[in-house]
């Protein structure tokens, strides 16, 4: 079992900044990719960034040059820097990532979700 615990979330102007972090626990050998998700109300869950565990980013275009992704591999921890935040940036924030478990079993993703971080930008 891999459990994923979010945090950082709030309530913030437009043009603020906020970082999440999201910690996974586990039978967890090896993480591979670790990335951010966010739901907006109405609205299905989105992809935003992705690190790997070498250090490559990627991000969705809505949040390029304003997100920033990091990771500490040896907290196996996942971090979102987000700057000049958006009214659109407003959702619960979600983190997964694939691994590989003390069996040498591989997963695409932790099938459990964590309760995510809830951010709300006003205007």
């Amino acid at each position: 079992q891999v459990q994923l615990v979010e945090s950082g979330g709030g309530l913030v102007q437009a043009g603020g900044s906020l970082r999440l972090s999201c910690a996974a626990s586990g039978s967890i050998f090896r993480i591979n990719a670790m990335r951010w998700y966010r739901q907006a109300p109405g609205k299905q869950r989105e992809w935003v960034a992705a690190i790997t565990s070498g250090g490559s980013t990627n991000y969705a275009d809505s949040v390029k040059g304003r997100f920033t992704i990091s990771r500490d591999n040896a907290k196996n921890t996942v971090h979102l820097q987000m700057n000049s935040l958006k009214p659109e940036d407003t959702a619960v924030y979600y983190c997964n990532a694939d691994y590989t478990d003390y069996s040498g079993s591989y997963y695409p993703a932790v099938p459990s979700w964590g309760q995510g971080t809830q951010v709300t930008v006003s205007s």
